[in-house]
């Protein structure tokens, strides 16, 4: 384990103490990878709705288990094939519009089922 000594300010009769810190417990913990399933074994759910977005509608694909990366990846072509503005919320994706049957179409090509 990787010591290093810290000056740091502890209190008024000793404005500055040395102290000596583990560097490993300092580093942020490393995120933990979620694995990819394969296509096959995702359920995807495709549903509009306009809740909390002022009457726009918005088609939302959920239940994907992949890293963010891959579905990342995946928003910015669905973005695409339907041409229209959409994010990534909480492993759910969301495309301005009613795009349904555009993207159920996308997805059974690419091989995700829906």
């Amino acid at each position: 384990m990787e010591r290093q000594v810290l000056w740091v300010r502890n209190s008024v009769l000793n404005p500055i103490a040395k102290c000596t810190v583990n560097l490993a417990m300092l580093k942020r913990p490393t995120q933990r990878r979620v694995p990819t399933h394969p296509p096959a074994q995702q359920t995807l759910k495709i549903q509009v709705s306009r809740k909390g977005r002022k009457g726009k509608t918005v088609t939302i694909i959920s239940g994907f288990q992949s890293q963010s990366a891959t579905l990342a990846d995946l928003t910015k072509k669905l973005k695409a094939q339907c041409g229209a503005g959409g994010t990534l919320k909480d492993k759910e994706i969301e495309v301005q519009g009613d795009h349904r049957q555009k993207l159920a179409d996308y997805l059974k090509k690419t091989g995700l089922s829906s």
